[in-house]
């Protein structure tokens, strides 16, 4: 069966661009709406996100728990944010090579924004029969895109709820 390489899935949030986009570019704060990733710790980089800014995610489904080396590749204002996944360990991140990419397009709606979440699977020269053996095993039965798919719709659920609660900063 032949891999599906990208999805996403879209929502519109009751926030300003701005708003959102501070939120989603910290990853530290990820683990408050994602279903597997429980936040970030940043590298010495501090500061607002920026191209180059490296950190580690720490991730968990059932028992599991490890952690991914990720480095920011877009970050325009309150417009994109996307960082690709590269290494992946239990506690460290020392198996390096091609993973993930997320992205997170923000646009302007009388609503507020329009926020798309996409992942895409980075592993190319795997073929489809191993990576989709492996998926398997990993997500107990789906492929990493069905699997990805129902985290997206989870995680931008969340997302909106936290944003539009009135106990949010804004």
């Amino acid at each position: 069966m032949a891999r599906t390489f990208s999805v996403s899935d879209s929502v519109i949030i009751e926030a300003s661009p701005s708003l959102v986009y501070q939120h989603v570019c910290n990853p530290a704060l990820m683990g408050r709406w994602s279903p597997e990733n429980l936040g970030a710790t940043l590298s010495a980089q501090q500061g607002p996100a920026h191209v180059g800014m490296v950190f580690d995610g720490h991730n968990k489904r059932g028992a599991l728990r490890w952690t991914t080396r990720c480095t920011v590749t877009a970050a325009e204002q309150d417009e994109l944010f996307r960082f690709r996944v590269h290494a992946i360990g239990l506690k460290q991140p020392r198996l390096r090579g091609p993973i993930a990419t997320w992205e997170y397009r923000f646009e302007p709606t009388p609503e507020g924004t329009k926020v798309t979440e996409t992942w895409t699977d980075d592993r190319r020269s795997w073929p489809d029969s191993v990576a989709n053996l492996f998926d398997k095993a990993a997500t107990r039965g789906s492929t990493f895109a069905d699997f990805q798919r129902t985290n997206i719709r989870i995680t931008l659920r969340n997302l909106k709820a936290a944003l539009e609660s009135p106990s949010e900063i804004r």
